[in-house]
């Protein structure tokens, strides 16, 4: 999950706080930065985990791909029909779809 300061931070970027023990009610607020809303730093705190979520198939397809050089060799062996190379990526497209 994502953390409190994370959250606070996407609300309030410039925000000079200390989040201790990652607790929602350990929050202490500096230099004068306005404190926000527990209800507001957990509705953030939602939004970002479900963004984060939304793109798992992004982490996966990067963890599945050919490295550079392999899709390299690929490309190279394939003289111009680069046949291998795009089977190879639509493989990893393929097992991990856009949500």
């Amino acid at each position: 999950m994502t953390d409190i300061l994370k959250s606070i931070l996407a609300i309030n970027p410039n925000a000079k706080v200390v989040v201790r023990g990652d607790d929602i009610t350990q929050i202490e607020w500096h230099n004068g930065t306005t404190p926000i809303a527990e209800a507001d730093i957990l509705a953030k705190q939602k939004e970002l985990v479900t963004a984060y979520d939304k793109v798992k198939y992004q982490r996966d397809r990067a963890e599945a791909y050919p490295s550079i050089g392999e899709q390299l060799d690929l490309i190279y062996h394939a003289g111009q029909g680069g046949d291998a190379f795009q089977a190879a990526i639509k493989s990893v497209k393929d097992k991990h779809p856009k949500g």
